[in-house]
């Protein structure tokens, strides 16, 4: 019976096993293949009086990291940093300049230090930041691995750097070159040179020509390019610049945007639902995201006297006031939660709606 049933359906074979696809987890995603340029830009503004309610410089140090990190996943350009009391509040500052309570800075300038910190490159972090009370717990904060935190074999098209000291006169700090150009530390093996002359201690973005085969064996020659460049041409996420603002009013009238930002929504429990919202919304080159801080937004504009309207019509402020989170099991949001949340529900929107 077994004869007869193997030949007339063909000899039975045996099972196969499925090769098991080995995922190496140590490549991130941050060095993926972009799809191409991207023109539009994203922006976020927080309060730095978030900084003020963690009670110890640790807690200040992990909320400042939830903002980074947030940011970078979501590919965030901007990180606007607004004092939503509008310099009203009395200085809680000894005479060092240290919060009384937690040791840091004044709230503003260590939400901005911190981010500015986790932003930067690796190798170029001894260089551009000196030691500083604030940064104390940075070294225990995640890491961004943003696609321009490079490692020293990573061969890229883009590259950032610090200017080094070239022909000063000085041979123990600097380096002879031809005039009119400028050697730069992007954290090779090889130092790079570029055909400009930049002063010492300037951080610039770099298009790498190549370098692997470069035909000058001791340098690695390379062009300045704008930060903005590896977004633009190739749709790689190049970091956020972050910038303060001393009221909610300055986050749009000092935007680095010739138009300004052409898209604003800002966020409230009384806002409307963001999922309502987000079908209706127009496209977009520079969209800014506000978040409130324990008050809300409602308390910024009440303290902005470049405002003329109250804080109970806040909404007014913006092209949308939104609501990221209704039917809140808790009674309340923080900021950092805030951040997440907006970002997350918005991702396929803004990369539908960004110009490109």
């Amino acid at each position: 019976m077994s004869e007869k049933r193997q030949s007339e359906d063909g000899p039975q074979q045996p099972a196969v096993k499925k090769a098991r696809v080995h995922v190496d987890t140590s490549k991130p995603s941050a060095l993926a293949k972009p799809t191409g340029g991207r023109k539009y830009t994203v922006s976020i503004a927080v309060p730095g009086g978030i900084i003020a309610n963690a009670q110890t410089l640790e807690l200040k140090t992990a909320l400042a990291g939830q903002i980074a990190r947030a940011a970078a996943i979501f590919n965030v350009d901007e990180i606007v940093i607004f004092d939503e009391e509008a310099g009203k509040a009395g200085s809680t500052l000894d005479k060092n300049g240290y919060e009384r309570n937690g040791g840091a800075s004044e709230p503003n300038i260590f939400l901005a230090r911190i981010l500015q910190y986790l932003e930067t490159p690796q190798y170029l972090r001894k260089a551009i930041f000196p030691m500083h009370r604030d940064l104390r717990f940075a070294g225990l904060l995640n890491p961004l691995d943003c696609p321009h935190h490079l490692r020293i074999e990573d061969d890229f098209p883009y590259r950032e750097g610090i200017t080094l000291p070239t022909n000063s006169g000085d041979p123990d700090r600097d380096t002879m070159v031809e005039k009119g150009k400028t050697l730069v530390e992007c954290g090779l093996k090889r130092r790079v040179i570029v055909n400009r002359k930049i002063k010492e201690g300037v951080r610039v973005t770099l298009g790498m020509k190549k370098i692997k085969g470069s035909k000058n064996k001791e340098f690695i020659e390379a062009d300045v390019v704008s930060p903005a460049t590896p977004r633009e041409k190739m749709g790689y996420y190049w970091g956020y610049q972050v910038r303060l603002a001393d009221s909610i009013s300055s986050v749009f009238t000092e935007s680095p945007h010739a138009e300004g930002y052409d898209l604003t929504l800002g966020t409230s429990e009384r806002g409307k639902d963001l999922a309502k919202v987000t079908p209706e919304l127009p496209k977009f080159k520079h969209l800014l995201l506000v978040f409130g801080g324990v008050a809300g937004l409602e308390y910024a504009v009440d303290n902005d006297s470049g405002l003329e309207i109250e804080g109970k019509d806040a909404e007014e402020v913006f092209d949308r006031w939104i609501n990221v989170a209704p039917e809140q099991g808790s009674r309340t949001i923080r900021t950092e939660e805030a951040v997440y949340i907006t970002l997350a529900q918005m991702r396929s929107c803004i990369t539908q709606k960004g110009t490109r």
